[in-house]
C-alpha cells in the first residue's frame, strides 16, 4: 500500500542526521587541515575563538570561529565590519553598541576615547546575528588594546551588558561539544578548554566523551559571571594590569590625537 510507515519516517530522520552531520564534518575538516584559520594552542594579540552555531535550516550544529580586533588612533569608535558589509543582524548590532557602552564606562571618565578599532569574523561569508560573542569581542578588544596575547587554547561564548556581567546564552552543550571535537582533531594538550556564562552552568548535559576528558584534565569548561574573570583566564593576567595596559594605551591615543588636532590638521584632510 502507499501508507506510510514508520520504517519510512525512521529513514527520513536518519537521512537528515547524516546531511547534517556530513555538514558538521566538512566544517570539522576545513579547520583541521588549515582551509579555517583556527588554532588551540600558542598565543595572539587581538585574536580570540569564539563558539558559533550554523543554522542550516533543518539542522544546525557548533563550531569554533576566530574573532579578531584591530586598533588605532582616532575617533572612529567601534566598528563592526559585519554591519558594514551588511552581514550583521540586528541583534549582533545591538551588542556591538552595548560593547561601546561598556567601554566608554571603564575607559572614558578622565580621557575621551580617542580609538578607532574594528571587530571582524574571520572567514565568515554570510549573515552574522546574536549576541553570544561578546566576550570573545572585548576579550579581542583588549589584548589588541594592552598588547597582552590570548592563549589560544581558550574559546569563549557569552553575553555582555554595559556593566561587564557575563549573560546566558543558547546551545552551551553544542559549542562546548565542537569546539573539544576540533581540539581533538588538533590534539588534546590539556591547556585547552571553554568558558561560558555562570548562567548556563545548570544546562549542561555534555557527551561521556567530554566529560572523560575534564575529569581526566585533558580539557577544561570554566563558568563565569563577569568579564575581567574571563579576561584574566584568556590573557594569563591579573584583570588590574590588563586594565592599566589598555588605559596606557588609550592615553597614548588621547595624546596623538590632541597633538594631531593641534597642529592644524582635521579629519580627512589630504596630503
Amino acid at each position: 500500500s502507499g501508507a506510510l510507515k514508520r520504517v519510512d519516517v525512521e529513514a527520513a530522520l536518519q537521512a537528515r542526521r547524516a546531511r547534517a552531520d556530513a555538514d558538521a564534518r566538512r566544517t570539522l575538516r576545513d579547520l583541521t587541515r588549515g582551509d579555517v584559520l583556527l588554532a588551540t594552542r600558542g598565543e595572539r594579540v587581538g585574536v580570540v575563538n569564539a563558539l558559533l552555531v550554523y543554522d542550516h535550516g533543518e539542522h544546525s550544529f557548533a563550531r569554533p570561529g576566530r574573532v579578531s580586533a584591530a586598533v588605532g588612533v582616532g575617533g572612529g569608535g567601534v566598528i563592526d565590519i559585519e554591519r558594514e558589509v551588511d552581514f550583521s543582524g540586528e541583534t549582533h548590532h545591538k551588542a556591538v553598541q552595548i560593547l561601546s557602552g561598556l567601554l566608554r564606562e571603564r575607559f572614558a571618565q578622565e580621557l575621551p576615547l580617542c580609538v578607532t578599532a574594528s571587530l571582524c569574523f574571520e572567514q565568515s561569508y554570510g549573515p552574522i546575528d546574536g549576541d553570544s560573542a561578546s566576550v570573545a569581542e572585548v576579550v579581542a578588544l583588549c589584548s589588541a588594546l594592552s598588547g597582552l596575547p590570548v592563549r589560544q587554547g581558550w574559546a569563549v561564548t557569552g553575553s555582555l551588558n554595559q556593566k561587564a556581567e557575563v549573560q546566558p546564552v543558547g546551545a552551551v552543550n553544542e559549542k562546548i561539544e565542537g569546539y573539544f571535537d576540533v581540539c581533538v582533531a588538533q590534539g588534546l594538550t590539556g591547556e585547552q578548554g571553554v568558558i561560558l556564562p555562570q548562567a548556563n552552568a545548570r544546562d549542561l548535559m555534555l557527551r561521556p566523551d567530554v566529560i572523560e576528558a575534564v575529569r581526566a584534565r585533558r580539557f577544561q569548561v570554566v563558568a563565569v559571571s563577569e568579564l575581567d574573570a574571563a579576561l584574566e583566564l584568556m590573557l594569563g593576567t591579573q584583570r588590574a594590569e590588563v586594565r592599566a595596559r589598555v588605559e596606557a594605551t588609550l592615553r597614548g591615543y588621547a595624546e596623538a590625537w590632541r597633538d594631531f588636532r593641534g597642529g592644524g590638521h582635521e579629519v580627512g584632510a589630504q596630503g
